[in-house]
């Protein structure tokens, strides 16, 4: 055999398998965490046993202590002592109720009967006039008596609030438990009350009175929690007082349960007294503190309570601490606040109304009274400190508003994620299905907050005001805005305090938003006057903000106070009236100069030659060129808080107020609050940097969009002033006509005030650019929409591909209504017209844009006729168009309405000017704006100077026999419409006479013309996006729509026409030409050019802007070289190519010839067959 085949064999026997070393390691290290396991194992059994024998014996002994208790106190013969109470009594039955109720959380029958007869017997003590028999006696005893004592009080309290935030109001049917309540709260009650104890005495009264401090003080700081037992019993108490009286509890029981809870809630403040020398006051802010956050934050807690036990909760010496406290340790409440849960509390919501909001409405509640009367219905609390009030209101509501926010922001977010779900996903947002309950939280929240929007509240702040610090530190700002004089009210303070109600009410009322607050701020004597002088000093004066507290200061005369500093800070101009500036309104306006007297018959506008430099300087107003960025928070809030009151106010203000009386405000103040707004508003959409103060820019927009449009309707401010903010930054033409397509195509849902930038300028202040600007960048809106629809295929030029109809002169409306009607956005195209003449002939003459011109401008004609019946002219001189409210009841009446805006449209996307103007009151509706009282008289002055006559009635109104109705004739027949629900029942009357204004003015401008106003806005927008309308006020519409209201500027249009032909500006027919038609009157002019150019009007911006340019073309003809001066003339008529702006003119010679022809030629409307 071979060897290496051999089996080796080992002599020393089978051997271990060899290990790694790191297999080793690991293999003792889990030896070692077993052994450990196994320790902690047996360590933990130990334990569990030891918890458990503890937990059984204590038990055991538990229940042989309570069987030894009951017999004890049954049995008859026991001899009642105050020693026997303390520790045969009151010692093993804490040992075994204090076992029961911390393993079961709550008490057994067994227990409530043990405990029953424990509280009787020590309330029978207490109540012993017997020094050995009082408890309460050992009160003032020995060290060791004293000891035993507190705790054994302090541990019979604890079970009380345990057994009183453990109590269920609403079982009617528990009688045990109603009477265990009643007594725990009686000797909770009689324990911290050493008045009452019968065994009190001049000698240990003041031990007595030691001890029960100290008890306090371990009740309030220890681990008892009163509050949050007191806060768990009222949060169960119902809101609603009628379902109170219905409880099956007896209201006698529970009033008694109820006002020894706010009792022992209110001990803290009344036992320890209030003096900062006193060594407990830590003891009381700590209690304060606990109050406010668990007593103040329970929802409706006015509404819970009894009225009888209000008036403890608002006297001096609780609330006062307690607003104290809000100031001082803000931050520690306000933090533990948001950690409170509302969800168990039927109604509440936290994320809808945070606990903060609950405070701020309970202390608004305890603040203030209600008093029957109907001339001062409110008053505040009595001894209340106001300056006081005012700073905790205003930093609760601070707080509040930011969770608000927040909450808002994560809403927000919420649906934007929603939003991003597939749409085949049906996703159901939660926060919907409560919208109904949240809208009925909000009601009853913003219910609470009545007193800060009734005038009282206003008017008792102000009169409290120390007049030394009125506007005390405006133009000075500080995080936490500490008043400079501790104790005075400052107008700052109440301006900050009605600015966040302001905000609150935005955000919280369903039902009005801001506008009980509005109304109130709006009608407050004086108040918008001494608001307009804090800003006036502050802005005018008081340069780089700085604080003017040391300036007299007195209500209702700011607006003149500072005139003279004004004049020289702002190089106001004398006051005169000039040709020049005249000349620059009635441009501008589109009114002649004695339209504009009246205007400025208080303070007529300065000459332009006597300006010192450029003009637009004394309206650019320095201190608010950087936006509300630029400003300080006291300015921001004065601010908001003005031009919301001040907007509101606007709505309401007639024109006999505002230009004649001149109130709240002379025409000079109207003139520098635009000046303020224009500017604040400009920097604001002009400055990017930083976050936006987005309620001051909506409050500030919408009070500047009033103040213009009244400017626009009436002037009184020098058009320099709107575009004084822009004079040097407006940027290119094009670049600013992007830059507002790209805003308004990113916030089509939204909100131009959240992106700062030059377009958001554009959509939101257009007015800031010079008109000519604005017209400019309207036609470059159209020519990039033409440029896009090209680039997507569509025809936008005449020729091959035009949409084609057939129109006869004599059914003009008819035929474009039958063929145009249904293409909707699509008549944008080129449309190529053939016309059917009177004889039923096709008319001569292919249309390159010419013909369609014609048509434009001929339907238009016909269609607003008033005799056609679609459209009626005011009745006013100028006769301006509006839709007859008639139209409704024609057959497709408000299909041919939406039909012409869409006519309309055309004529606008085309550049065609009409014939005919639009009242100012449906231009309104169509740019989306609504139309208040004044603008009555431009529709119908009749009825305007009836309803002012109702007005400033001197009598009784019901004299007059008027109700909310309105009595209309429409196709002969007499329609009543009510203007509210039963109008018809409603009598006017010297109270609601103004109510009734309104309403009749609000259905003649608003309600009656809506549905024709929005078939005309839908046809209109069809060509013409509402962005680009929004560039307009309701004047500028018609300029844009039909030129100037003037004549034909002849030296314009000669300077700007081309000869073709052979003629050319020395002509001989040509200068006749000229000659002619500066004879020619201004009718004949319009209808001169209408037949060259199919359009009666002159370009906007002048003939420079006519494509093609006017044109006089050649037309030779062969006569005698003396026709000049006798003979036989040209017999040949002048014609015109429309598609080319050109008037084909033969060569006259005399002109008398040229004369008659043109105007033989212009006035037979006979299309292309004349030549």
């Amino acid at each position: 055999m071979d060897e290496s085949s051999k089996q080796q064999v080992s002599l020393r026997g089978a051997s271990a398998k060899e290990i790694t070393r790191n297999a080793l390691l690991e293999k003792v290290s889990h030896e070692r965490e077993l052994r450990s396991y196994t320790r902690r194992a047996a360590a933990v059994a130990i334990f569990i046993q030891k918890v458990w024998r503890r937990y059984n014996v204590t038990k055991k002994v538990a229940a042989k202590l309570q069987e030894e208790w009951k017999a004890l106190v049954n049995h008859q013969d026991v001899l009642l002592s105050s020693r026997w109470v303390s520790s045969s009594l009151l010692r093993p039955f804490l040992f075994f109720i204090t076992h029961s109720a911390t393993v079961n959380q709550k008490l057994r029958e067994t227990d409530i009967k043990c405990t029953l007869v424990c509280f009787k017997i020590l309330l029978e003590s207490i109540n012993s006039t017997a020094l050995e028999k009082n408890f309460c006696s050992l009160a003032s005893g020995t060290h060791e008596e004293r000891r035993t004592w507190l705790y054994q009080a302090q541990k019979m309290i604890s079970i009380c609030l345990f057994i009183l935030a453990e109590y269920d109001n609403t079982c009617s049917g528990n009688q045990d438990g109603i009477l265990l309540t009643t007594l725990a709260m009686r000797l909770a009650v009689a324990l911290t009350d050493p008045k009452g104890w019968k065994s009190a005495s001049n000698e240990n009264l003041r031990d007595s009175d030691s001890a029960v401090r100290e008890l306090i003080k371990c009740t309030v700081t220890g681990k008892s929690q009163v509050y949050n037992s007191i806060r768990r019993y009222i949060i169960r108490l119902d809101a609603g007082s009628a379902s109170r009286r219905n409880c099956g509890v007896q209201t006698d029981d529970r009033f008694l349960i109820t006002a020894s809870a706010i009792t022992l809630a209110l001990r803290p403040f009344h036992v320890v007294k209030l003096d900062t020398n006193y060594p407990c006051l830590f003891d009381v802010q700590d209690a304060a503190v606990q109050y406010c956050i668990l007593l103040l934050t329970i929802p409706w807690l006015s509404q819970r309570l009894s009225p009888v036990l209000l008036p403890a909760l608002k006297h001096r010496t609780v609330l006062s601490p307690c607003l104290k406290v809000l100031l001082m340790s803000k931050e520690k409440i306000f933090l533990e606040m948001p950690k409170l849960d509302l969800s168990k509390i039927p109604g509440c919501c936290t994320e809808v109304i945070p606990c903060v909001g609950w405070a701020l409405a309970n202390i608004i509640n305890l603040a203030t009274e209600s008093v029957n009367d109907s001339v001062n219905p409110g008053r505040f609390a009595q001894d209340l400190k106001c300056t006081l009030y005012v700073h905790v209101v205003g930093i609760i509501a601070e707080n509040l508003l930011v969770m608000l926010d927040n909450v808002g922001k994560t809403r927000k977010e919420s649906h934007e994620y929603i939003d991003t779900i597939d749409d085949s996903t049906e996703a159901v947002n939660p926060g919907d299905l409560g919208n109904e309950m949240n809208r009925s939280l909000k009601i009853s929240y913003i219910d609470l907050l009545k007193p800060v929007h009734q005038q009282w509240h206003l008017m008792t702040l102000l009169a409290k005001i120390n007049k030394d610090v009125y506007i005390q530190g405006i133009g000075t700002s500080s995080p936490n805005r500490s008043p400079p004089y501790p104790g005075n009210l400052r107008f700052l303070d109440i301006s900050y305090f009605y600015s966040y109600m302001l905000r609150i009410f935005s955000s919280l009322n369903p039902i009005g938003g801001p506008l009980p607050v509005l109304n109130m701020l709006a009608f407050t004597p004086g108040f918008l006057l001494d608001l307009w002088g804090a800003l006036e000093i502050s802005i005018f004066v008081g340069k780089n903000h700085i604080s003017v507290g040391d300036m007299p200061f007195r209500s209702g005369t700011s607006g003149s106070q500072n005139d003279a500093s004004f004049e020289k800070k702002q190089r106001k101009i004398p006051k005169d009236t000039g040709n020049k500036w005249a000349t620059v309104l009635q441009k501008i306006t589109g009114k002649s100069p004695l339209d504009m007297d009246h205007t400025h018959s208080t303070d007529d506008p300065p000459k332009l030659d006597q300006l010192d430099g450029d003009p637009c300087d004394s309206w650019d107003i320095e201190p608010l060129r950087q936006g509300p960025q630029g400003i300080s928070k006291d300015m921001a809030c004065l601010l908001h808080l003005f031009c919301a009151t001040y907007s509101h106010l606007l709505l309401i203000l007639d024109d006999i107020d505002f230009y004649e009386k001149q109130v709240p405000f002379k025409l000079e103040q109207q003139r520098r609050i635009a000046a303020v707004l224009n500017t604040l508003v400009y920097n604001c959409f002009s400055h990017s940097n930083g976050p936006q103060n987005t309620p001051l820019t909506e409050a500030a927009v919408r009070c500047l969009h009033l103040l213009y449009e009244r400017d626009c309707r009436h002037p009184f401010c020098p058009p320099d002033l709107w575009l004084s903010p822009a004079r040097t930054s407006r940027p290119p033409i094009a670049a600013a006509a992007r830059a507002h397509e790209v805003i308004s195509a990113n916030l089509r849902s939204g909100d131009a005030l959240t992106i700062p930038s030059m377009g958001s300028v554009i959509t939101t202040i257009p007015h800031v650019f010079p008109f000519e600007e604005r017209v400019q960048m309207f036609r470059e809106f159209i020519k990039l929409d033409k440029a896009s629809r090209r680039m997507a295929g569509e025809v936008a030029r005449p020729g091959p591909g035009s949409i084609e109809i057939v129109v006869r002169r004599n059914h003009i409306v008819e035929d474009g209504f039958k063929q145009l009607n249904t293409l909707g956005s699509k008549l944008k195209s080129s449309i190529h017209v053939s016309f059917v003449s009177e004889c039923g002939l096709p008319e001569a003459g292919l249309d390159y844009g010419g013909l369609s011109k014609e048509f434009l401008t001929d339907i238009s004609r016909t269609a607003f006729d008033p005799e056609h019946g679609l459209f009626s002219q005011t009745s006013t001189s100028e006769r301006l168009l509006i839709p007859n409210t008639a139209a409704r009841f024609m057959e497709n009446g408000i299909q041919m309405i939406e039909f012409l805006g869409r006519v309309v449209g055309k004529a606008l996307y085309e550049g065609i000017l009409l014939d005919y103007y639009f009242s100012h009151v449906f231009v309104q509706k169509l740019l989306g704006r609504y139309s208040f009282l004044d603008e009555l008289s431009t529709l119908d002055s009749e009825l305007y100077r009836n309803l002012m006559y109702v007005k400033n009635y001197d009598g009784d109104v019901k004299e007059l026999s008027l109700d909310f109705t309105v009595t209309e004739e429409i196709l002969g027949k007499r329609i009543v419409t009510e203007l509210k629900p039963g109008g018809k029942d409603v009598a006017v009357t010297n109270e609601n006479k103004l109510q009734y204004i309104h309403a009749i003015a609000d259905y003649k401008l608003n309600r009656q013309i809506l549905p024709l106003a929005n078939a005309f806005y839908r046809g209109l927008i069809d060509l013409i996006s509402p962005s680009w309308l929004s560039l307009f006020n309701a004047s500028e519409f018609n300029q844009l729509l039909s030129g100037g209201n003037h004549d034909i500027d002849i030296d314009d249009l000669r300077n700007n026409t081309r000869y073709t032909g052979g003629y050319s500006e020395g002509s001989r027919t040509v200068k006749l030409f000229w000659e002619v038609i500066s004879g020619f009157e201004p009718k004949e002019r319009c209808m001169l050019l209408k037949f060259v150019t199919s359009c009666s009007r002159a370009p906007l911006l002048g003939f420079k802007h006519l494509q093609p340019a006017f044109t006089i073309h050649k037309v030779a003809c062969d006569v005698p070289l003396w026709s000049a001066i006798g003979g036989q003339d040209v017999d040949r008529l002048p014609s015109a190519s429309t598609c080319y702006n050109t008037l084909k003119l033969p060569t006259y010679k005399r002109p008398s010839t040229l004369r008659a022809k043109l105007l033989y030629a212009i006035s037979s409307n006979a299309g292309f067959e004349l030549s």
